[in-house]
């Protein structure tokens, strides 16, 4: 009851990068109390516990969100109300992914296999897709398609479970820190010899260079995977209030309409810029 009480949506809006450290709180606990009591499952353990501290949050949220398509009329300021949602949601995402990643970096390697053991098995699975398949215009349109395969998750998870797009964005948000902890580890070895270990600042850029690597297109996937979970999730919330034959209902529903064409929107975007920027700048 302690971690899921610190926290609700009218406070994460008033301070929404406050939530930056909730999300290191979180997964920092779940990490160590996964390796604690199920080192083995750890791997899967850490992101249902993760989970379980942000249920309350997401469907406090969700029911804030839900309320306020009775409150505010105009469509484009509704939106800019969602906005302020989102914000703050990205943050508590940006706190899980730097928390594993510097878990990932500085556990001994034994335990990182273990703790991040399916996620590396996805990396991999990923990699292997990928390999051999660079055409620009093929490449764009699987990765366009499985983003949408994503955001279809998020939107039924939430309409069925409540708040249950945070599983499947949790999850991603381990993945993403197992690639970037890769990463880091790979060229640390590089840096120290051609640097020398005694030039410890240098290793900070590594880490920065291996975020921006990944979340340069991420931030745009995330935050359109987080819009569709509120859309399914205000949909949802309509559905148990039983106001499918009311005006009330056709606005929720149209408003969700509007946060999954805006979804698809960020998802093109975050294509665009994975398929034909990042490999430029990384």
């Amino acid at each position: 009851m302690v971690l899921e009480s610190l926290v609700g949506p009218l406070s994460a809006e008033a301070k929404p990068i406050r939530m930056f450290w909730f999300g290191i709180l979180f997964s920092s606990i779940a990490v160590i109390l996964s390796l604690w009591i199920f080192k083995e499952q750890s791997s899967l353990i850490m992101v249902f516990l993760t989970v379980f501290a942000c249920i309350p949050l997401l469907y406090k949220t969700i029911k804030y969100e839900e309320k306020k398509d009775d409150l505010v009329i105009k469509e484009s300021k509704l939106l800019k109300e969602h906005g302020r949602a989102l914000s703050y949601l990205m943050f508590l995402f940006l706190g899980f992914i730097v928390s594993l990643s510097l878990w990932y970096i500085f556990l001994p390697a034994e335990l990182t296999q273990t703790l991040f053991s399916a996620q590396l098995s996805t990396i991999r699975s990923i990699n292997s897709q990928i390999v051999g398949n660079f055409f620009h215009g093929s490449f764009f349109g699987q990765i366009f398609s499985n983003n949408v395969k994503v955001l279809l998750f998020c939107i039924f998870f939430s309409f069925f479970y409540g708040a249950g797009a945070i599983f499947i964005l949790t999850w991603n948000a381990s993945v993403i820190s197992g690639a970037i902890g890769t990463f880091v580890r790979n060229n640390l070895g590089d840096y120290a010899g051609s640097l020398g270990l005694i030039k410890i600042a240098g290793y900070f850029h590594i880490f920065t260079f291996g975020f921006l690597k990944y979340m340069t297109h991420g931030v745009f996937e995330i935050a359109a995977y987080f819009a569709g979970g509120l859309a399914g999730g205000i949909i949802s919330v309509a559905v148990i209030r039983h106001e499918v034959e009311t005006k009330e209902f056709r606005r929720v529903l149209f408003d969700s309409i509007d946060l999954i064409i805006l979804a698809v929107v960020l998802l093109v975007v975050a294509a665009f810029i994975e398929v034909y920027i990042t490999p430029s700048l990384f």
